[in-house]
Formats: structure tokens, C-alpha cells, sequence
């Protein structure tokens, strides 16, 4: 017989029943939906009630064209946006600088200045529109542009929502776009936290980010252990600062994926929401129900698509999409079928919308809550995968926590000793993926001419420098460059940097201005390696 193996590690029996819940208090751990421990969902009616927003990753080129993009989309159904920024603005360089040199505008929109930001927003009311901004080390100053904007518009501040990634401990992991060193990081992602706490009551200030962790090679049950870790030590530091949890973890929000087997995908899921309730409630002292609520983006992580046979990447993503559905989704997103050849196409990201609707109007993945609910198979992997979170944090205890075992880079080895046993097993044909080592057809391994790929546009980054060089011109440099001068100065001492940060991008101050007042009081982040 089939031996089968979760990715979690955990095997799967070819058939289950009452036997394999018994001792578990189903009233305890399972409950219903909406009530503590939200096994089965944060709400009581989920999307009967209210169905997941369908949130396409969208940037590219100028602000300009992203604009349009945002604006097709939207027309065709998309309900809110999750905005992706190129490599520059996510280390803080501006466009005309020379490390910037052919990554502007290419992986995601360039953005220098408020203006920019004016301009990807133009024509899209703030207060009706939720946006997620998925942006980490330089979550500050692009938060401050979007906070900047929203008041431009005349929005009213209690009715803007946005979603700053804003997820450091993540990038250290997985990612790379750091700029300062761990600490000064963590201070900057706390005053951001605590500034929109009491300026902006429903934004989410921070979004942590297991999807990225799992696209970097670890498992399903250590993407959950360490996205609730991370969790955690933002909590603790938001506590060092004297905040109530309450008053800010009710806006903690979280961002994952699901691209591998279906129901451990759902199983993951459960089990973490369970978890998280009890960490907040019982380890963390919060008393409102809504800071026990593990609120998720679930997205298919683009590393489970494949360049053969790219059509088989939209069946792919039905399929990422039920498993969403099936694991209580607040939010879904969806990679592309040309996700492994290209910047997605507006016929490719509009097909990814079109799944999610499909899912949501006609496969009646939204017709009850928690559909699985009682499978004796599902109910008993949620517990096997609460067990193998709860290892894995262990495991990051024993590592002397979360913010160390990512300092002393123990973290990314293990990250990247997982990530290389599952190339291996892509390799031997034990991980299956069709028309890549399974069901292989010949000249299959070519990519495939009818996909139309995105033609980077070398003129976009002079367009840019154009577009700066002219504010820089047109702003109050005065006010500009005394705003810089109080942020280094502020951030020399304890002070929250958002206030000085506000003013400087609404002088008109650069991000790589920006982020230069603080990097030379910070200094900048050297990579810890272990083998």
C-alpha cells in the first residue's frame, strides 16, 4: 500500500473514524463557529454573512499604469487591492539612484515621493477602499504617503483601512528587503503599530507573514508556528511599551498561504486559529473576543506554479482557492498562470479573479460554515497539526525565541534545510507534480510560446527620475530638509518616529531621504549565515 506523508510530516491512514478523536472535548476544541477558540471560524455565520474580499497582487511600471490596473480590475469585481512595489522602494532607493539602476518599476510600482503615491491613488476613495500594502522595512514612510493621501482626499481617519505588511522578523527569514538591524527594525514596526492604534482605528498595522517563510522552503506546520511566534514577540513589544492589548491587537492581522494538499492546508488553519486564541486570551491577558480573532489573507504561494503546461496553473489555483474557502478565508488571493514565466498579464490576473468568484458564486464553497466540520479525518488532523505547530515552537524556544533564533540566523538554516529537502523530493518524484515529474509530456519542459509576457519598459525609470528630479525642485526644501533633521534627531532618542516621518513625506521629502535620516542613525543590517 501507498505510503503517504503530509508536508507537515505527519502520515495520512488510509481511513479514519470515531477512534481517532477519542479524548478530545469536542465543546473545548472545536466549539462553534464565531465562539472561542474560532476552530471552525472568527464568524458566526462567515460568508453567508459576509464573503471573502478578493484581493489581486497588483503593481508594476509607474504609478500611473498600476492606477489603470487597479482601476480594471475593480471594474470586473475585485473588491479591494494589495499593492506590490518594486525592488527600490522596498530598501528605500530612490530611482535615480544607482543601485536602483534596472529594477525600477520592474518587480512592482516605483514610488519616491507623496506624489507618487497621489497618483497610484487617484480616482480610488481611500474611505471606501481597503488596500494592503505589502511593504516591510520601509513600511513607515509608505504608510505615512498612504495616511497622507487618504487626508488629501478628505477621508475621514476612522474610515480608512489599509494593510502595511509591515512583518520585519518576517524579511530577515525569507524575503531580504531589511535595511536597519533587527532592533531598530522591531522599534519602527511598534511605532507603527501604536501610531495607527491611535490615529487610524481600522487599519491593520501589521500583517504577519508565514506565506513568505513557506515560499522560502518550510513546512505547513512551522509556517503557522512561526507566523504565531512572530505574533507573539510583537505583542510582547507592544506590551514593553506600556499599550494595552486590547487596544491594538484586535488589528493584528495575518497573511498566509495554501498551494499544497487541501485539507492539511484546512487543518493548518483550524489549528492555528484555535492556537492563537488561546495564546491571546490565555498567555496574553486580552478580554475582548476580538483580539482572540487570527484574521487571514490566504493566498497561493507562486512557488506552486510551474512553467510546463502553464494552463494547468489556473486548475491549480481553483483548487488553492476552495482550500481558502474550505479554511475560513477573510481575505483571498490568487497567483496567476503565468505566475513562473512573468509579471502577470491583465488577462492572466483577471482569469485569478474570475476563480475566486467562481468559488465563491457557483461551487458552493460559501453556502455553509465550516463544511468539514465533524470528517473524522479532518477533526483528527487538526489535532495532529496542533501538536506539530505546538513542536515547532518548541523547537523556536529552544532556539532562545523567535527574535535570537532569527539574530543568530538559526532560524534561516532551518528554513533553508527544509527548503532543500523538498527540491530533493521535487527531484525523486516523492513530492508529485503533474507535467513536471509526473504525467510528463514530451517537450513539455519548454516554455510554452502562447503566454504573453510582460515587456519591461526601460523608459519607465527615466520617467520616474524625471518625475523626482521635478519635485524635488517644486517642494519647500526648507521644510523638507528640517522634517529630516528632526527624524534623525528624534530617532536618536525613544521618541515614536511616525509623527516626524508624517511630516517629512508630506513636505515632499524623498523615501531614500527618508530612509537615510534614519539608516545613519541606525546603520544597516549584516546577514548572519549558518550552515
Amino acid at each position: 500500500m501507498k505510503d503517504v506523508r503530509l508536508h507537515a510530516g505527519i502520515p495520512v491512514k488510509p481511513v479514519y473514524g470515531p477512534e481517532d478523536l477519542a479524548g478530545r472535548d469536542v465543546d473545548r476544541d472545536v466549539g462553534r463557529p464565531g465562539e472561542y477558540p474560532f476552530t471552525r471560524g472568527i464568524h458566526k455565520h462567515m460568508y453567508r454573512e459576509r464573503l471573502w474580499t478578493m484581493r489581486q497582487y497588483i503593481g508594476f511600471g509607474t504609478p500611473h499604469e498600476t492606477n489603470a490596473r487597479f482601476k480594471h480590475l475593480m471594474a470586473h469585481g475585485q473588491d479591494a487591492l494589495n499593492v506590490a512595489f518594486d525592488l527600490p522602494t522596498q530598501l528605500g532607493l530612490d530611482s535615480d539612484d544607482q543601485r536602483a539602476d534596472g529594477e525600477v518599476g520592474r518587480v512592482g510600482m516605483a514610488i519616491d515621493t507623496l506624489a507618487d503615491m497621489e497618483e497610484a491613488f487617484a480616482g480610488i476613495p481611500l474611505d471606501r477602499v481597503s488596500v494592503s500594502l505589502t511593504i516591510n522595512g520601509m513600511a513607515a514612510p509608505i504608510t505615512a504617503m498612504y495616511f497622507a493621501v487618504a487626508d488629501k482626499q478628505g477621508a475621514a481617519r476612522e474610515r480608512v483601512v489599509t494593510t502595511p505588511q509591515n512583518d520585519i522578523l518576517k524579511e530577515f527569514v525569507a524575503r531580504g528587503t531589511w535595511v536597519y538591524p533587527v532592533e531598530p527594525s522591531l522599534r519602527l514596526v511598534g511605532d507603527l503599530i501604536e501610531y495607527s492604534a491611535r490615529h487610524y482605528p481600522r487599519s491593520n498595522p501589521v500583517s504577519v507573514c508565514g506565506y513568505h517563510i513557506r515560499e522560502a522552503g518550510c513546512t505547513t506546520a512551522q509556517e503557522m508556528a512561526y507566523g504565531l511566534a512572530i505574533a507573539a514577540a510583537y505583542v510582547e513589544m507592544m506590551l514593553r511599551r506600556g499599550m494595552d492589548v486590547d487596544e491594538f491587537a484586535p488589528r493584528i492581522s495575518f497573511n498566509f498561504t495554501a498551494w499544497g494538499k487541501i485539507f492539511e492546508e484546512v487543518a493548518k488553519f483550524r489549528a492555528g486559529r484555535r492556537l492563537y486564541a488561546r495564546m491571546l486570551r490565555e498567555r496574553f491577558g486580552a478580554k475582548n473576543p476580538k483580539s482572540w480573532m487570527f484574521r487571514t489573507l490566504i493566498g497561493g504561494g507562486g512557488s506552486a506554479f510551474v512553467v510546463q503546461e502553464p494552463e494547468n496553473n489556473i486548475v491549480r489555483g481553483a483548487y488553492i482557492a476552495l482550500a481558502a474557502a474550505l479554511s475560513g478565508a477573510q481575505t483571498m488571493a490568487l497567483p496567476t498562470y503565468d505566475e513562473a514565466y512573468t509579471i502577470p498579464s491583465a488577462k492572466a490576473q483577471l482569469i485569478a479573479l474570475r476563480t475566486m468568484q467562481i468559488c465563491a458564486e457557483e461551487a458552493g464553497a460559501a453556502d455553509t460554515v465550516d463544511p468539514l466540520a465533524g470528517s473524522y479525518f479532518v477533526e483528527a488532523l487538526t489535532n495532529e497539526m496542533e501538536a506539530k505547530i505546538l513542536e515547532e515552537l518548541a523547537a523556536v524556544d529552544r532556539m532562545g525565541g523567535i527574535v535570537d533564533a532569527i539574530k543568530s540566523g538559526a532560524l534561516q538554516a532551518e528554513v533553508a534545510r527544509q527548503a532543500y529537502r523538498f527540491e530533493q523530493g521535487l527531484a525523486s518524484g516523492e513530492v508529485p507534480k503533474v507535467g513536471v515529474n509526473c504525467h510528463v509530456a514530451e517537450g513539455a519542459a519548454e516554455a510554452d510560446p502562447e503566454v504573453e509576457l510582460y515587456a519591461f519598459d526601460p523608459t519607465v525609470a527615466q520617467t520616474q527620475v524625471t518625475k523626482l528630479a521635478r519635485v524635488r525642485r517644486e517642494r519647500d526644501d526648507r521644510a523638507a530638509r528640517a522634517a529630516l533633521r528632526r527624524l534623525s534627531d528624534e530617532a536618536r532618542g525613544p521618541a515614536n518616529l511616525m509623527e516626524a516621518i508624517v511630516e517629512a513625506v508630506k513636505a515632499y521629502a524623498t523615501l531614500g531621504e527618508v530612509n537615510r535620516a534614519m539608516k545613519d542613525v541606525f546603520g544597516e543590517h549584516k546577514e548572519p549565515v549558518q550552515w
